[in-house]
């Protein structure tokens, strides 16, 4: 690993490659919590393929493994820095998983994406800085921060720099790697949840049985998102978590019913 990689000891002893350890302990708590990541990895079974779509180091990859180790992971992640550990951490603890590096979107081609190096979990194709720095802010006073602490920790927090990245789609993933069936698809990828589900083709739907996700609700894209996946047969519950209240970003979580 490179200067910028950082190793950080979870709590249960695993060694992870992160290039923040700070944002990876956040994640790892959110993976393993009481959301919808783990009623998701609930729904898994011995042999299912998960497509972890905005892996970014893997965490989320490893905590439905752990639920289910008999698991076909494929995960993608655009940002080298983010891939480097991904590959790592799926290679050390979840052997047999796939990493990709590509951005996922609604066509395939090349894009570009503004990578936070302070904050690289809020990186994307869509990024807002303004945006970015007041949902961080909501979030820590929502911790229990004070807001002249609050200020020092988020001055230069989304400073960004833009990369080429590579783009695919969920359908060219599932022609690409042979997958028949995609019994979970996660979708974390800031503010481009939208472009991730008009990438499946209609046919593929039907080979989609769950889909778990992060959704920015900006400009109506919550109930957008909600609309797409109850049309496909996927009717979705949505929660909040009580640390996000006022910022907009919920979890959704859709299943296709008995019988559908």
């Amino acid at each position: 690993m490179t200067g910028t990689h950082r190793e950080l000891r979870l709590p249960d002893g695993r060694a992870v490659w992160c290039t923040s350890p700070g944002e990876a302990s956040l994640m790892w708590r959110e993976a393993t919590g009481d959301g919808f990541y783990r009623h998701a990895a609930q729904l898994l079974r011995p042999g299912d393929t998960v497509l972890d779509v905005g892996a970014n180091v893997g965490l989320v990859s490893m905590a439905f493994a752990d639920a289910q180790p008999r698991l076909r992971v494929i995960a993608v992640e655009p940002v080298p820095d983010t891939f480097a550990c991904l590959e790592a951490n799926l290679a050390r603890w979840v052997p047999g998983a796939v990493a990709i590096r590509t951005a996922v979107a609604a066509v395939p081609g090349q894009r570009s994406l503004t990578y936070y190096p302070a904050a690289p979990g809020n990186s994307g194709l869509y990024a807002d800085r303004l945006a970015d720095d007041a949902m961080t802010r909501t979030y820590m006073r929502n911790s229990g921060m004070d807001d002249e602490f609050i200020e020092l920790l988020v001055e230069g927090l989304h400073e960004g720099r833009e990369l080429p990245v590579p783009v695919t789609t969920v359908s060219e993933l599932m022609r690409a790697y042979d997958v028949g069936t995609v019994a979970l698809l996660k979708v974390d990828v800031e503010r481009a949840e939208m472009d991730v589900l008009r990438g499946v083709a209609g046919a593929d739907w039907a080979r989609i049985d769950a889909v778990v996700a992060e959704v920015h609700d900006e400009d109506g894209r919550l109930a957008d998102f909600c609309a797409l996946l109850r049309e496909a047969g996927l009717p979705a519950q949505v929660r909040q978590d009580p640390g996000l209240v006022g910022t907009g970003l919920f979890e959704i979580l859709a299943h296709r019913e008995a019988g559908r």
